[in-house]
């Protein structure tokens, strides 16, 4: 692990994001990028999770977040709030919650 800073993010995507693996997709890379959190749907048709890691793969995640997602969503939004330098990781890993 590098000294850099581990932050954690709450985020809240809009646009056709469920029915389309987006939380599936979402777990993937961010273990892929050896980052902890989870993801889930909303009732209000959106997806929310939490993100934590380091400073620049959480960065990273982010522009997947707002961008990219799984092949047949079509993000409209992505909110990001509550950013703040934690201690250590509040997860162990990377969860779809139901």
């Amino acid at each position: 692990m590098s000294n850099e800073d581990l932050i954690s993010v709450d985020y809240e995507i809009f646009g056709k994001v469920q029915g389309v693996f987006f939380r599936k997709y979402t777990q993937a890379e961010g273990k892929k990028l050896g980052l902890v959190g989870w993801v889930k749907n909303t009732s209000a048709g959106t997806v929310q999770g939490q993100l934590q890691g380091p400073r620049s793969k959480v960065k990273e995640m982010q522009e997947w977040l707002k961008s990219t997602g799984s092949p047949k969503s079509h993000i409209t939004k992505a909110e990001f709030k509550n950013e703040k330098t934690v201690d250590s990781l509040q997860h162990s890993s990377f969860n779809v919650v139901k």
